[in-house]
């Protein structure tokens, strides 16, 4: 596995893990946006509950969006539905 960003919380780095692991992606990039929901629905205040993945893999070539975001939810569906509320995915092949 790749070394992670400093600061990044425990469900962060779970999701670096996953992914790198179900994925192998050739760049990733995990964006907790938590503090931008503070009092909407999902926020508890203990942060780590929304995130944007950033994700660029060689298996995305060909795919559509839709399965590229199925390939980036089925890598990390435990996840979704014990600890994460909200996620956006960006997901592309390289050189796109």
């Amino acid at each position: 596995m790749s070394e992670l960003p400093t600061g990044v919380g425990p469900v962060a780095a779970e999701i670096y893990r996953l992914l790198e692991a179900a994925l192998s992606p050739s760049r990733l990039a995990v964006i907790d946006d938590s503090e931008k929901h503070r009092g909407h629905a999902g926020h508890d205040g203990s942060g780590e509950s929304h995130f944007t993945v950033e994700i660029e893999c060689p298996q995305f070539a060909g795919l559509n969006r839709v399965a590229r975001q199925r390939a980036v939810n089925s890598a990390l569906a435990d996840l979704l539905r014990d600890k994460i509320h909200a996620l956006a995915i960006k997901a592309r092949a390289p050189g796109e």
